[in-house]
């Protein structure tokens, strides 16, 4: 699930919805979850914007839908992932209510997204000129024409932790895969056809929950468990290129140990937080997370030859968001926007951001974390822009590249 502040679940804090570990998120009294209480000073206005307001922002995301139609006719993306890319599949497959203030930003209404608006991968859509992927679990209003959203909050790399872990989304996608061809070959309509699948582009934003889930462990032994992490989320892709997938995008972690969730846990001193407040043995593990994940990529382009394989460096992103937050208009980078316990962190594991006695941040104010474990819609949309611009990548390519050059080479 999440992200860097990463979000992602496991460990001690992980709640349990069913027999899937939602992290760190358990949906408040549905009665109480639809009122929005604003920090102390906030107007009315800014907690709940007004009919009219809401409607003049929602003829400008029609606009934009718009604009974006013709552009990416044709494009077709796979996502594999955790809450840092889930657009409702939780919420779809488990029947959770995700409650206000949740998607206050963008959509001005909860969408299943753990965020105030739009993830990573919706600001990627939106750059490519589709729409935003729909959820492979979500029955109703659901568009496959330009891919399938396999991601799931709370999910991880590791099969057998989790009910949606990465093996059970790369059987979703082979299933899918097999029905759209099936029906093809009946002489039927399918949502992607062969070249489809071929030309798409396959991302993958997972492993924060498997990091989490080790989290509470000596440091060495932290270490020691992230090799089969990766050998994890290697056998996924080379599953994937077994089944005709020849690009791939892939996210590595962020930097956790920023996350208020994790600071606003005991501590007998600060000596462990580094010059930027956030605790450096967590962000060491995520930094070695990366390094085995990029170097695991390394290796499949050795045996993958005629495949575009991408690592992003979503620590420095991410992290550089905290060290540089005034270059970004954000003040309070350590901080929850929606949360409970004000300053300095305004997070408390035992209250849901959607329970009416929350402290909520003002619209329009910049804040890195949504809820103490996600990322808010402008610090993704911050995010996206760098993860689109190549720079973060090895090598050195921008993600539209290998939307545009589409090979059908075997």
């Amino acid at each position: 699930m999440a992200s860097a502040m990463n979000g992602g679940g496991g460990g001690g804090a992980l709640k349990r919805m069913g027999p899937l570990r939602v992290q760190y998120y358990m949906p408040g009294p549905a009665a109480a979850a639809t009122s929005s209480v604003v920090r102390p000073g906030a107007s009315s206005a800014a907690a709940a914007p007004g009919a009219e307001a809401e409607a003049e922002a929602d003829e400008g995301v029609a606009a934009e839908r718009e604009k974006r139609k013709n552009k990416g006719d044709g494009v077709v993306l796979f996502n594999f992932g955790d809450s840092n890319s889930d657009t409702g599949g939780v919420a779809a497959v488990m029947g959770i209510r995700i409650a206000p203030p949740e998607g206050r930003v963008y959509f001005h209404h909860p969408t299943g997204r753990l965020s105030d608006g739009r993830v990573i991968l919706d600001f990627i859509c939106e750059s490519l000129g589709t729409h935003h992927l729909s959820p492979f679990m979500k029955p109703l209003d659901s568009n496959f024409t330009n891919g399938v959203n396999f991601a799931i909050a709370g999910s991880t790399a590791m099969p057998g932790v989790t009910t949606f872990s990465l093996d059970v989304q790369v059987d979703q996608f082979i299933f899918f895969k097999e029905r759209c061809l099936d029906a093809i070959e009946r002489g039927e309509s399918a949502p992607v056809d062969e070249m489809g699948f071929q030309t798409a582009l396959y991302t993958m934003d997972i492993g924060h929950n498997d990091i989490n889930g080790v989290l509470h462990m000596p440091y060495d032994e932290m270490l020691a468990n992230l090799p089969p992490v990766i050998t994890e989320i290697k056998k996924a892709i080379e599953r994937l290129h077994k089944n005709g997938a020849r690009k791939f995008w892939i996210h590595g972690t962020g930097a956790l140990g920023c996350m208020p969730q994790k600071l606003a846990m005991p501590r007998d001193d600060d000596s462990g937080l580094d010059e930027h407040g956030c605790i450096a043995s967590i962000n060491n593990v995520c930094k070695k997370f990366n390094s085995l994940l990029s170097e695991a990529l390394d290796e499949l382009r050795l045996t993958l030859k005629k495949s575009a394989i991408v690592f992003v460096d979503m620590f420095a992103i991410k992290y550089d968001l905290v060290a540089n937050h005034k270059k970004y208009g954000i003040e309070k980078p350590l901080m929850t926007c929606c949360g409970h316990g004000g300053p300095p962190y305004n997070y408390d594991p035992k209250e849901s951001c959607m329970t009416s006695d929350k402290h909520l941040c003002k619209l329009g104010e910049k804040f890195i974390s949504w809820d103490g474990v996600h990322f808010t819609d402008a610090a993704n949309g911050i995010v996206a822009s760098k993860v689109l611009s190549g720079e973060y990548s090895i090598p050195r390519v921008k993600l539209a590249s290998l939307v545009s050059t589409a090979k059908s080479d075997d």
